[in-house]
C-alpha cells in the first residue's frame, strides 16, 4: 500500500481499530519535545561555536583552516556512522541511556579541548569523542519525537530543531564573550561542564514513545491498540534500502548540507576576510540562528498543512538562491541579507527531514532509517568545510567553493522533486 508524502500515521508494533475515547488531560509528549529542544540548543550550539574558536586556534598554533576544519570534519562523519547505531538502540531500548551517553562524550571532549597543544589531540578530542557524542543529538532525538505526534509531528519537530537555532544564536556569542575574558581555553572548560551536566539532566525526562506513559501518540487519541507481537508500522531498515526514494532522500540532504554546514564553519572567517569587524562577523551566527528558528517553526506549521515534499521544495529553492547570493556577498548588508535567506531555508530543511522519512518509510525503524540518510548527508557536513578551507588554502579565496555550492544545492532541489510515495513489494 502506498504511503503518501503527507500525514499517515505509523504506530510501530501494534494493529490500529478505531473506538471512541478521549485525550489525557496533560499530555507527556510536550515535555518530550521540550526536553529535545534544550538537548537539542545545548548540543548543536556548543558544535556550532566552532567558527568563534576557529581563528583563536589559527593564531596560536598556524596550523591550516583546512587542517584545522579537518577536525570539525571527522566528528560529522563519526557522528553520522553512529547516528545509524544510535537510532537502532533508540528504537529498541529509547532515548535516556542513548543521551547520557551523548552527554558524557560531549562534555569530556570540549572540556579536554582546554588541554590542546598539538593537531593529533585537536583530532581526537574534538573529532572524535565530540563525534561521538553528536551521534545522539539529532537521529535519536528526533526519532522520539516523531514516535509521540501524528497529528502536528513537523510542527512538533520544528518546534525541536528550533533548540539548533536558539543555541546557534546563544552559544557564539557566549563563546565570543567568554573567549575575550578568559581565552580560549578556560572557555572550552566551562562548555564542557556545561554541556555535561545539563544534557544528562534533561536526559531523565525523555521517553521512547507514549506507551511508556499510557498514552497515545498525539493524533491518535481516538483508536484502541491492539498488541500485535511483531513490528508492523512501516519498512524495516533492510527493505527501504532496497527503495529507490531512500537514496533520493539522501541525495537531497548530502548536497544541500555540502552548503549548509560549510557556510556554517567558514562564514565568520569570511566576513572578517572582507573586512568585517569581528564584532559584526561573529553575531552573523547569532543572526542565522534566529532566522533557522523561524525557518523550523514556519516550515513545520506549514508542511503539517501542504505536506513535507512541498515545504521540503520551497526550501531548497531558498537555498539555491542563497548559494547565489553568497557569490556577491562581500559587503556587511549583503552578507545579512544571504544569512537571511539561508537561515530559513536552513532551518525548513531541517525541519521536515524527520517528517518526511516517516511520511515515506513509518516508524517501525524510522531511528535506523533516519540515521542512515543522515549518516550520508554527514560526508557532505565533513567533505564542505574541508573541500572550502583547501580551496581558499589553495587559491587564496572562496569564490571557487562558492561556485560549487550553487550546483549542489540546484542537484538537491532536482533530487527532492524526485521523491514520490513508496510501496511495498
Amino acid at each position: 500500500m502506498g504511503l503518501p508524502l503527507s500525514k499517515k500515521p505509523h504506530l510501530p508494533g501494534r494493529n490500529i481499530v478505531q473506538s471512541h475515547g478521549t485525550e489525557p488531560r496533560f499530555f507527556y509528549g510536550y515535555i518530550v519535545v521540550s526536553a529535545c529542544f534544550i538537548i537539542m540548543m545545548i548540543a548543536w550550539g556548543a558544535s556550532f561555536s566552532f567558527g568563534v574558536f576557529f581563528e583563536p586556534l589559527l593564531v596560536e598554533y598556524g596550523w591550516t583552516r583546512a587542517m584545522t576544519s579537518g577536525t570539525f570534519s571527522l566528528s560529522m562523519i563519526l557522528m553520522g556512522l553512529l547516528s545509524m547505531g544510535m537510532g537502532r538502540v533508540n528504537d529498541s531500548v529509547g532515548p535516556r541511556i542513548v543521551m547520557v551517553v551523548s552527554g558524557i562524550f560531549l562534555g569530556l571532549g570540549y572540556l579536554l579541548m582546554s588541554q590542546v597543544h598539538a593537531i593529533w589531540q585537536l583530532y581526537l578530542f574534538y573529532g572524535v569523542m565530540i563525534g561521538i557524542g553528536m551521534g545522539g543529538a539529532f537521529v535519536p532525538v528526533l526519532s522520539t519525537v516523531a514516535r509521540w505526534f501524528v497529528k502536528r509531528r513537523a510542527l512538533m519537530t520544528g518546534i525541536t530543531t528550533s533548540g539548533m537555532g536558539i543555541g546557534t544564536i546563544i552559544m557564539p556569542l557566549v563563546a565570543g564573550w567568554l573567549i575575550s575574558g578568559h581565552g580560549w581555553r578556560n572557555s572550552y572548560a566551562i562548555v564542557g561542564i556545561t554541556t555535561l551536566i545539563l544534557i544528562i539532566l534533561v536526559a531523565q525526562f525523555l521517553r521512547r514513545d507514549p506507551g511508556q506513559r499510557g498514552q497515545l501518540p498525539y493524533g491518535a487519541g481516538e483508536v484502541k491498540v491492539e498488541d500485535s507481537g511483531q513490528a508492523t508500522g512501516g519498512f524495516s531498515l533492510r527493505e527501504a534500502i532496497r527503495t529507490r526514494q531512500l537514496w533520493i532522500l539522501a541525495g537531497v540532504y548530502f548536497f544541500a548540507f555540502f552548503f549548509i554546514i560549510a557556510t556554517l564553519v567558514h562564514i565568520v572567517i569570511y566576513a572578517t576576510g572582507q573586512g568585517i569587524s569581528t564584532t559584526d562577523a561573529t553575531s552573523i551566527l547569532a543572526i542565522i540562528g534566529g532566522v533557522s528558528i523561524v525557518g523550523m517553526t514556519v516550515t513545520g506549521n506549514v508542511a503539517d498543512r501542504i505536506g513535507n515534499k512541498s515545504a521540503l521544495i520551497i526550501n531548497g529553492v531558498l537555498l539555491v538562491i542563497g548559494a547565489s547570493w553568497l557569490l556577491a556577498a562581500t559587503e556587511l548588508w549583503q552578507v545579512y541579507l544571504f544569512v537571511i535567506i539561508f537561515g530559513f531555508g536552513q532551518g525548513g530543511i531541517t525541519a521536515v527531514q524527520s517528517p518526511i522519512t516517516a511520511d515515506l518509510f513509518g516508524l517501525r525503524s524510522h531511528g535506523a532509517i533516519l540515521g542512515l540518510v543522515f549518516f550520508i548527508a554527514t560526508f557532505a557536513d565533513a567533505g564542505g568545510p574541508f573541500v572550502a578551507g583547501h580551496i581558499f588554502d589553495t587559491h587564496g579565496s572562496y569564490h571557487v567553493a562558492f561556485l560549487i555550492f550553487i550546483g549542489t544545492t540546484i542537484v538537491s532541489l532536482i533530487l527532492a522533486s524526485l521523491l514520490k510515495p513508496t510501496r511495498k513489494n
